[in-house]
C-alpha cells in the first residue's frame, strides 16, 4: 500500500499523514514504524520547523534523516512489518536541485520510484502541490516548480491512494485499496 499525500505550506498534509500511518500500524502488532526526513537545516527558522515536527511525533517511531539518498534509506527498511513516512518529496527535490548536478538528479529520481517499486511495506509519502500556484518569477523556481509537478504525477500514479489536504482537510483523490 502506498500513499500520496499532497497539499500546499501549512496545509496539514504532514499531520494527515502522520495520523494516517499511525492508525494503520497500530492494527498490526509486528508494525515498525520509520520516518524519512528529508529536510536541512539551513537557518534558525528552518531548525524551528524541524523542532516542531520532532516534537510532535511519535517516540516509538524510528528515524532516518536522509536528504538525498532516499532509495538508499527505503532499502533499509524494506520489509513487510515497515510502515514508512517519508517527509518531505518537497524538500528532497530541493535538495537535490540545490547540487546542480542533473545527472545526479535524474539517477536518485529512478532511483526512488524503483525503490517505491519494491518496497514490501504500507508507506506514505508527503509531497507539496505546486501546480494552484502563480508561475515562479525565476527561472530555478519555474525549474522546481516543474519537476516536482512532474515528479508527483509519476507519484501518483504508483501510489494506491492520493489524498489532497487543504485547510487541514483531506480530499481523497485516488482509493484503488480498501485499507483506511
Amino acid at each position: 500500500m502506498r500513499h500520496l499525500v499532497l497539499g500546499g505550506v501549512r496545509s496539514g498534509k504532514s499531520d494527515f499523514a502522520e495520523r494516517w500511518i499511525e492508525a494503520l500500524s497500530s492494527e498490526n502488532d509486528s508494525a515498525v514504524v520509520t520516518y524519512i526526513a528529508t529536510s536541512q537545516a539551513w537557518d534558525e527558522e528552518m531548525k524551528a520547523r524541524i523542532l516542531a515536527h520532532q516534537l510532535k511525533r511519535s517516540e516509538k517511531w524510528s528515524l532516518i534523516e536522509e536528504p538525498l539518498f532516499l532509495s538508499q534509506a527505503i532499502e533499509r527498511v524494506n520489509n513487510t512489518n515497515s510502515y514508512l513516512i517519508i517527509e518531505c518529496i518537497t524538500l528532497w527535490l530541493t535538495n537535490l536541485l540545490c547540487l546542480e548536478d542533473e545527472s545526479k538528479l535524474k539517477e536518485e529520481k529512478n532511483n526512488f520510484l524503483s525503490s517505491l517499486e519494491c518496497f514490501q511495506g504500507k508507506l506514505v509519502i508527503v509531497s507539496g502541490e505546486v501546480g494552484l500556484g502563480i508561475m515562479p518569477i525565476n527561472a530555478l523556481a519555474r525549474r522546481f516548480a516543474d519537476e516536482l509537478g512532474s515528479l508527483n504525477q509519476v507519484l501518483a500514479q504508483q501510489c494506491q491512494k492520493v489524498t489532497l489536504v487543504s485547510a487541514g482537510l483531506p480530499l481523497t483523490l485516488k482509493n484503488e485499496s480498501d485499507d483506511s
